[in-house]
């Protein structure tokens, strides 16, 4: 039997539940995984309290879908995969079809990665989700190039260090907004060019300020809502706003009318249009691993919680006051 954390219905962190379960063998095309550490995402969130982009089909539901671990068993027509291989998974499945908050999960081989030599588990589960959602937001789909200035809003959330990384990487200068000024020395430590406080600071003003009223050919937000407006207001002529969050639960306006109609793209962008595209996704873990390697992409764990006290994992993850990933680990 292996201990599982199910929800019978939609609700706070309370409703979470571990669970005795038979995990049996992995299908074809699948692999089971004796998970070490999980990575907890704000989509998790959303989707056990009913406000995710995909609805929850069926009750007791599962969760989860980035986790560290060990290969224990391929299915049929799984190559390249092998028991006893140290892997992560990325989201590319639905939870209502898998979960990885578990102490043993069976997920697509397709969604599992080969975890990088010298990478540990409780940073293993902090890798794929953030640094795959930078680089196929960013580079993959928008193009960023050296030179480039891009704004990121939820900075000390686990995408928005990780794109302050890939922004270096890539020779771009990361421009960072943070509500107060509490995490401002942590973000230019990750590597944040500059640092804007916006309960006190104008955003737009300054970012036509540090890119000397040229704008920023990327902005990279995750609250989406009324803020796309002044958010807007700093893209570059021909520059990209990219919505891949919507934190603020608000309806989000299509600013480009209203500024006068400026040559603007506006975009959503989610993990799938990289995870679930086989390409892209070889490109996103070349890209990553390589990053790992030379130590130019470092990933910031903010706290481990057992699986025991998944319940108060969740409910630090919802405090907003993590500077980066939060981490599960399971006792085997």
């Amino acid at each position: 039997m292996t201990r599982t954390v199910r929800f019978h219905e939609l609700g706070g962190p309370e409703v979470l539940r571990l669970e005795d379960l038979e995990v049996g063998d992995p299908g074809p095309g699948e692999v089971r995984i004796r998970v070490d550490a999980i990575g907890l995402n704000r989509a998790e969130v959303l989707f056990r309290t009913g406000h995710y982009i995909e609805e929850v089909k069926r009750f007791p539901a599962r969760l989860g879908t980035e986790a560290a671990g060990v290969i224990e068993a391929v299915g049929a027509g799984v190559t390249g995969l092998r028991p006893g291989q140290p892997v992560g998974t990325v989201p590319a499945f639905s939870q209502n079809d898998y979960g990885v908050y578990a102490e043993r999960a069976i997920v697509p081989a397709s969604a599992v990665m080969r975890r990088p030599e010298g990478l540990g588990a409780v940073e293993g589960a902090a890798v794929w989700m953030p640094y795959v959602t930078a680089y196929g937001a960013l580079v993959e789909v928008g193009g960023m190039r050296p030179g480039d200035t891009v704004v990121l809003n939820a900075a000390s959330s686990s995408v928005g260090l990780a794109a302050i990384q890939v922004a270096d990487r890539v020779g771009a200068t990361p421009i960072a907004l943070t509500r107060t000024a509490a995490k401002k020395k942590a973000l230019l430590k990750a590597g944040a060019a500059d640092v804007i406080v916006t309960e006190s600071e104008d955003v737009v003003e300054r970012v036509l300020a540090a890119t000397g009223d040229r704008g920023a050919e990327f902005v990279f937000d995750a609250v989406a809502g009324p803020g796309v407006m002044d958010l807007a207001k700093v893209v570059a002529d021909e520059g990209t706003l990219l919505v891949y969050g919507a934190l603020s639960g608000e309806p989000t306006p299509y600013p480009g009318i209203e500024l006068g109609m400026p040559a603007l793209s506006m975009r959503t962008y989610t993990l799938y249009e990289t995870t679930r595209r086989p390409e892209r996704l070889r490109r996103a873990e070349a890209f990553v691993a390589s990053g790992l390697r030379s130590g130019a992409f470092r990933p910031v764990v903010d706290r481990t919680f057992d699986l025991e006290e998944i319940v108060e994992a969740h409910r630090y993850l919802e405090s907003n006051a993590q500077f980066g990933k939060i981490v599960v680990t399971v006792e085997q």
